[in-house]
């Protein structure tokens, strides 16, 4: 079986690798018919604020969207043609070009950038431009013969808000490339700390600002420290709240390549999970809880149907209350005090990562989907 991976989607974005290698993996040719139209978040925060209508993103988008036709054109035959994530735009054109082939078109949604778009506020500067892009994933995910997304919670999310038949959708979760994230020796640092990591982009749905309460709830413990990573909308909130609190016991670092990432989970003692109330926190199943999984680090998050559909609490994860920082400051305190219970979530996470949620099990999941005729 031959895809055509197709779409101006987020090529650096994990999700996009891991489908496409995990296809790979299965066996499958896949070849990639991308050109970039997005320089970053900031760039798509001012698209969805109303910045498309200027004739500038016009022009970008016409000159994207040819380029990329000029790629399909060397593409040659396929099979199936799937557009990456984000692809609410994308689909439109490649309904066309996979009607005009006589071929099967699958979207892999991932994420409703509608949705986002709500839990950013982004309707407070443009409610025109909110309205015409929930309009625009209505209609978007009726043209592709079958549509993808990560945990049940979320197709029932699409079915509420958007009328999608729960049937059309298949699921992959959201895995990660372990490629890159697996168990690797690390050198101690020697500070006799006992590290707990929080890596990401500061997004509400992370729910930073409840880590820095169990951090300020544990300011009095000379042992624990919590190690941030990243950047984000809600970083200059974390650090202004740990200015406030006068703590000592969090250092932030600016976000790094990911081979430098790996370093810093090897070295952790406890990795962080998600804890926000948002819908898009409760729907998914964060990749850096699947990364911690893949390099036999025991991973703390906040607890959720959708994380409990994975994993099971204190067996692969150890779950916690949402919005609740003493619920969190007790995981991290019984995980501190308790290495047997960290050794053991650590082995049956990997375990579990091993048998479902590593490149091969992804590639499998979706090459089931794939198979329209089943």
């Amino acid at each position: 079986m031959r895809i055509c991976y197709f779409g101006t989607y987020r090529d650096e974005y994990s999700r996009n690798q891991i489908m496409i290698e995990g296809l790979r993996q299965a066996g499958l040719d896949v070849v990639e018919c991308h050109e970039t139209l997005w320089t970053g978040i900031e760039d798509r925060v001012q698209a969805a604020s109303g910045g498309w209508l200027s004739l500038t993103f016009v022009r970008r988008l016409l000159g994207t969207y040819w380029r990329l036709l000029q790629r399909y054109r060397r593409v040659g035959a396929y099979d199936i043609m799937v557009v990456g994530y984000p692809g609410q735009f994308d689909v439109f054109l490649a309904r066309l070009l996979t009607w005009w082939r006589r071929r099967p078109l699958v979207w892999d949604i991932f994420m409703s950038i509608y949705l986002i778009a709500l839990e950013r506020q982004l309707d407070q500067r443009s409610p025109f431009t909110i309205g015409l892009l929930r309009r625009l994933e209505w209609l978007a995910c009726r043209l592709p013969d079958r549509l993808i997304l990560d945990t049940a919670e979320y197709v029932a999310w699409f079915t509420k808000t958007h009328g999608v038949p729960a049937s059309r959708f298949g699921l992959v979760p959201t895995g990660a490339d372990d490629r890159l994230f697996h168990p690797v020796e690390s050198v101690p640092i020697g500070d006799g700390l006992f590290r707990v990591l929080y890596y990401g982009t500061f997004i509400p749905n992370h729910g930073t600002n409840y880590i820095i309460e169990a951090a300020h709830l544990l300011k009095n413990d000379p042992i624990i420290h919590f190690d941030m990573i990243g950047d984000g909308p809600e970083r200059a909130k974390a650090e202004e709240l740990v200015r406030r609190y006068g703590l000592r016991n969090i250092s932030f670092t600016a976000w790094m390549e990911k081979a430098s990432l790996v370093g810093c989970i090897a070295q952790s003692d406890v990795c962080l999970g998600a804890f926000g109330m948002t819908p898009q926190s409760l729907m998914t199943v964060q990749n850096k809880i699947y990364e911690g999984l893949a390099m036999a680090k025991p991973v703390i998050s906040g607890d959720s149907p959708a994380v409990r559909q994975f994993l099971k609490h204190k067996e692969h994860i150890y779950l916690c209350d949402r919005q609740q920082p003493q619920s969190l400051v007790e995981a991290i305190r019984t995980l501190k005090d308790d290495a047997g219970l960290r050794s053991y979530l650590a082995g049956k996470g990997h375990e579990i990562f091993l048998t479902r949620y590593n490149l091969h099990s992804i590639g499998k999941d979706f090459f089931q989907i794939l198979r329209l005729d089943n």
